[in-house]
């Protein structure tokens, strides 16, 4: 069972998040948040609007690859401790 926080234990753990330095940025991620930055142009969607431009797409994407892939790519999942599913997510979002 999990031990409930006092206000005191609560109030210690902000205090050490806002005195934590905050991380540094590495070139290559303040690159790419700089061109994120420039990308948008202030508009926004609604949630029904962005899900009625995605209906269209199923989520789901089948792909030939060779064995000798397919085993690495589940070795590395492995490794990372990850579902293959969760690796390949990972993978081809950066």
């Amino acid at each position: 069972m999990k031990k409930e926080l006092t206000a005191a234990e609560i109030e210690k753990r902000f205090a050490e998040i806002n005195a934590a330095k905050p991380e540094e940025l590495s070139p290559a991620d303040a690159a790419s948040l700089a061109k994120a930055e420039a990308m948008d142009d202030g508009t926004a969607v609604s949630l029904a609007e962005l899900k009625q431009a995605l209906e269209e797409y199923s989520g789901k994407l089948v792909l030939r690859i060779p064995r000798s892939l397919h085993k690495a790519l589940k070795d590395a999942a492995e490794i990372e401790g990850v579902s293959l599913n969760q690796y390949m997510i990972y993978k081809l979002s950066r």
